[in-house]
């Protein structure tokens, strides 16, 4: 059901989802209804990882109080990777950015500094990060995650000599 939850304008993996237009983003984007209840399946989406949206006015969130054992289920099941992408993506194209970027580095954080997810970092790093629209935004969760990424030597996702530079 994240498919039509969270639709997307590329095909993923539920071949019968049908791609979203241009014109039918905006449209959602102008109902406040719409947009309400896109919030409202942002949190169950959440709540179901341990996760709780704690400001809607930015984005920002911490861990449920079951965090612990939702986050073993997110070890252990890859398939929900597949789905933080495509919420990921979903919320950049509802113009929701600041969102996308508390949920990366929230995982950023679960994964490289409080190792809570090791079975979500490769996703973390080749996935989540890239969705995020803003070139500087992203710049900067790359520079977070260098920065707690070990070994430091081994980082693959930005070049080592801007990242040493970067402000």
């Amino acid at each position: 059901f994240p498919c039509r939850l969270f639709p997307l304008r590329e095909h993923g993996m539920n071949w019968r989802a049908k791609p979203l237009t241009c014109q039918e983003i905006q449209a959602f984007k102008k109902s406040k209804e719409v947009m309400r209840r896109f919030i409202r399946a942002y949190q169950l989406m959440l709540r179901f990882y341990g996760i709780i949206l704690i400001n809607e006015a930015t984005g920002e969130l911490k861990r449920a109080e079951n965090w612990a054992e939702r986050f073993k289920n997110l070890n252990r099941f890859s398939h929900n990777n597949l789905r933080i992408t495509r919420i990921l993506k979903c919320l950049g194209e509802m113009g929701y950015e600041d969102y996308q970027v508390h949920l990366v580095k929230f995982f950023l954080t679960e994964t490289l500094v409080k190792e809570t997810l090791p079975n979500v970092r490769r996703s973390a790093l080749d996935y989540f990060l890239f969705t995020i629209r803003s070139k500087q935004k992203r710049r900067e969760l790359v520079h977070y995650a260098w920065q707690h990424f070990k070994p430091r030597g081994s980082f693959v996702w930005g070049p080592h000599d801007k990242l040493l530079k970067y402000r």
